[in-house]
């Protein structure tokens, strides 16, 4: 087995770390004061083509598989997570659910501008009545020949209002439950369709999350993502991608936190010495490090699972689960390390401590995870 990164992407994550210490952190806090990350940033980041390296080059993309996107997302979110939210997204939940099951014609409309960062994306599965529960939304399409009438709410939406296409899951046969869920793509433009206003968030404040209106929106069946009512895999397949990516976040979030904390412990002087001389802080530093390597380690071999065509759903839900619990964690011992400092928002752990509560909630929440890794073990799934 291989162990290191290829030249190749040792310079894709060269160029994405420098890319997050000269433009992310610096702007991080204003990011987060003013709930907006800017379209500037954007544009640079769709200049270096991260907008779409996961995709294979004939549809704009990079080339980079699941294994680049990952380095990029973990070095993005070492800068600012907010940004890497939004990136993450538009790329691997809103273009992946386009890219997974789009047709030729899907791929040629919609993602090849998205994967150039012409379009942002964004994924609509989430509903008031249907979070865990997938299986109970109620937003329906109704079937009326050659296009079908959209009436729904969507919420919690990641890029909603800011996206100009959208993956969005409802139902085509109604009381079919999962076996009557489609996916169609719909565009901003669309008359009858709106967003509500940005949620006011605890942390990951500057990506947009709002709620999304259909009314009697016209969507032709040229929108029809994947077939009819078979939407359901569609979502769980983007879902399986997104989890990936977002323990790739998480991943980059931990070492961040580690890295301040260790300048930290270095500098702060009490009781005659560094504080990172004394056992208690040592203890905290080894911890956070012991977790950051076991995180990586399988965030990487679990990208790799997917680059080469195995399946990983269990695998993804595993680095879901242990990425969200190991950032918190982490981040809280960067808190205590940092002491009252870590309290203040003039410094950055304050912040990072509010954008890593959301990852045990989204992309599925941790007791979903479980379930999931639990059902494929009691099946005799083989390690």
């Amino acid at each position: 087995m291989q162990f290191t990164f290829p030249e190749e992407q040792q310079m894709l994550r060269e160029l994405a770390r420098r890319f997050a210490d000269a433009e992310l952190k610096p702007r991080a806090a204003q990011v987060d004061l003013e709930g907006e990350v800017s379209r500037e940033v954007l544009n640079k980041a769709t200049e270096l083509g991260f907008m779409g390296v996961a995709f294979p080059e004939e549809y704009g993309g990079g080339g980079m598989g699941e294994v680049g996107y990952c380095i990029v997302m973990e070095e993005l979110a070492r800068g600012c997570m907010s940004t890497a939210v939004v990136i993450g997204g538009h790329e691997s939940i809103g273009a992946m659910a386009i890219y997974l099951a789009g047709n030729d014609d899907q791929k040629e409309r919609y993602l090849k501008p998205m994967a150039r960062g012409e379009l942002i994306g964004a994924f609509a599965l989430t509903e008031p009545e249907a979070g865990s529960d997938a299986a109970a939304i109620k937003t329906v399409a109704e079937d009326k020949g050659d296009h079908f009438i959209l009436n729904g709410q969507k919420t919690f939406i990641t890029n909603g209002g800011l996206a100009d296409v959208y993956s969005v899951f409802a139902l085509t046969t109604p009381g079919a439950g999962t076996r009557g869920m489609s996916a169609l793509i719909i565009e901003k433009d669309m008359p009858g369709f709106s967003a509500g206003k940005p949620e006011r968030k605890m942390g990951i404040r500057g990506s947009h999350t709002t709620d999304l209106f259909f009314e009697n929106v016209k969507v032709p069946k040229a929108n029809l993502l994947g077939h009819r009512d078979r939407g359901f895999a569609v979502a769980m397949q983007t879902l399986d991608v997104g989890r990936l990516s977002l323990a790739a976040m998480c991943l980059g979030a931990a070492k961040e936190a580690l890295d301040l904390s260790i300048k930290h412990a270095k500098e702060r002087v009490q009781f005659g010495k560094p504080i990172g001389e004394q056992e208690a802080i040592k203890w905290m530093l080894a911890d956070m490090a012991t977790e950051i390597y076991a995180l990586e380690s399988a965030t990487y071999r679990t990208a790799w699972m997917c680059d080469t065509g195995m399946p990983f759903t269990r695998e993804s839900a595993i680095c879901k689960l242990s990425a969200s619990e190991t950032v918190n964690r982490v981040v809280d011992k960067a808190v205590q390390i940092h002491g009252g400092m870590g309290y203040m928002s003039d410094y950055p752990i304050e912040r990072m401590y509010r954008d890593a509560r959301i990852t045990p909630i989204f992309e599925g929440t941790n007791e979903i995870q479980r379930l999931i890794i639990s059902g494929s073990v009691l099946k005799g799934g083989k390690y």
